[in-house]
């Protein structure tokens, strides 16, 4: 499959316990995020994006993708990523979990596996491979120190287009930088 990094837009945000909902998605700010994304991809595909990256963390990096597969239903010449850091990243999580992160991978068109065993830097090396290929990030991003903002200062260093997503205020849209 070749891929245009012209038109493919990468996704990096807060994993649940930097969401102020933690994991209960039928919390109102949740429902608000989710539709914030779908809009933001409805634009970008309007824009010309077609590829889309998930890092597969739990948390936003789900939502993200799930709207992705949402919006492939609409337009079937999107097509969805897995970037997996290691193929053990769901192993520790609750069964439940490790379903819908399996589950969303069938769906992908594409899945990479960064690397093949785990290391502390491989949710790192993921981010940069996502970046990489990427012309734009779509990110769901508070401020605070992570892997988030890594990836951002990382996309801004190669000056990638960065649209931000504050989760306390979804409904407010993206803000777009262009570096």
């Amino acid at each position: 499959m070749a891929l245009d990094e012209s038109r493919t837009c990468c996704f990096t945000g807060h994993r649940p316990d930097k969401l102020p909902w933690g994991l209960d998605e039928r919390d109102s700010r949740c429902a608000a995020l989710k539709h914030s994304l779908a809009r933001e991809l409805d634009a970008l595909y309007r824009r010309g994006f077609r590829h889309f990256i998930a890092g597969m963390a739990l948390g936003c990096d789900f939502y993200f993708a799930e709207a992705v597969l949402v919006l492939r239903e609409r337009q079937p010449d999107v097509t969805l990523e897995g970037a997996v850091p290691c193929p053990t990243q769901a192993q520790r999580w609750p069964e439940h979990l490790q379903h819908r992160w399996r589950g969303i991978l069938d769906q992908c068109d594409l899945e990479t596996v960064v690397q093949q065993n785990y290391d502390r830097w491989c949710m790192l090396r993921r981010d940069r491979y996502m970046v990489d290929r990427s012309a734009a990030v779509l990110a769901v991003f508070d401020g605070t120190p992570g892997g988030t903002q890594y990836t951002l200062n990382y996309a801004m260093d190669h000056k990638r287009e960065i649209l931000l997503l504050d989760p306390a205020r979804p409904e407010a849209g993206a803000v777009r930088f262009t570096i």
